[in-house]
């Protein structure tokens, strides 16, 4: 059996995240197993979006966490190492200054990827093997910032979109009635072109919070009427109720509500009945893209 180990840095609006996973090698069976995750959250969306500009108090928390990330990687030693950030860093008019003093400061290189990139590298996660042959989905990931949608039809990407809208953006204000109507007329255009049925298959951190409080496990289909209750629910409670009553992370108990609501907007829009939530990320996609780039690096050694 062959043992590999690969490192991602997801940088999201909401949250810095460090995932360390071992990839095991029994012949031709593949296994992905995390061996660590860390989750930070700084937060950086809040200040890109109202004033495109990361403060100077955040950029010294981020590099701080950087700093944290880069022991942790030196303890654990991973032959691949990939740090994406994506909304936030794309807004922030210091994004690349702030990528610099990373990378002079703990030699860790930051990639801002595009909306369209981020939707790519969660595909690369396996997406297809959630997928039904016969079936056509819809693909959301709604972040802080952004809300990533691929239309896939016989395991092909159809057509994709990005739209800033997501869940620090609704919670701030910031999302004009203009963005609304534009990813709603892309879904019902879709639809109805299609004139089938759709299913969703859902990632972020705010619609894994949702499985995990509706009691199901992840994959397990979750219907429209069960997101849209939760939501109805979490939407009359205050933040404070959700941090008491449900144990939600302040920092997740803001979030939830809006980010629900795009959730149930798009399922509403697309007349789809269940969404699957495969518990899939960009962290995750990043693990098996390093695995797949280091196969290739020593296919001929």
């Amino acid at each position: 059996m062959n043992v590999y180990q690969f490192a991602a840095i997801d940088i999201g609006s909401n949250a810095v995240r460090l995932l360390v996973s071992n990839v095991f090698e029994d012949g031709a069976k593949v296994t992905y197993k995390k061996q660590s995750l860390i989750r930070v959250p700084i937060r950086l969306g809040a200040d890109a979006f109202l004033k495109q500009h990361f403060p100077e108090a955040k950029v010294e928390d981020f590099i701080e966490t950087m700093h944290a990330f880069k022991h942790l990687l030196n303890v654990y030693r991973p032959q691949k190492v990939r740090a994406l950030a994506t909304s936030a860093f794309r807004e922030a008019d210091n994004g690349i200054e702030v990528v610099d003093q990373v990378y002079n400061a703990t030699g860790i290189k930051i990639e801002i990827v595009s909306g369209k990139e981020e939707a790519e590298v969660v595909y690369a996660n396996g997406l297809r093997d959630n997928m039904d042959s016969d079936k056509t989905y819809l693909y959301m990931d709604v972040g802080g910032g952004s809300t990533e949608l691929t239309l896939f039809n016989n395991h092909e990407a159809v057509t994709s979109k990005s739209f800033n809208i997501g869940s620090i953006r609704l919670l701030l204000g910031m999302v004009p009635d203009s963005d609304w109507d534009e990813m709603k007329a892309w879904v019902k255009d879709l639809q109805s072109s299609l004139n089938k049925e759709i299913a969703i298959i859902g990632s972020g951190g705010n619609i894994n919070k949702y499985c995990k409080l509706l009691m199901k496990d992840y994959g397990e289909a979750v219907s429209y009427d069960e997101l849209y209750t939760l939501y109805k629910r979490l939407k009359g409670m205050t933040s404070e109720e959700r941090i008491q009553d449900l144990y939600l992370n302040p920092d997740r108990a803001d979030v939830i509500v809006p980010a629900g609501k795009i959730f149930t907007s798009i399922m509403r829009w697309s007349k789809a009945k269940s969404a699957f939530i495969p518990k899939i990320g960009v962290s995750d996609g990043v693990i098996k893209m390093l695995y797949k780039e280091h196969k290739l690096e020593n296919a001929f050694l």
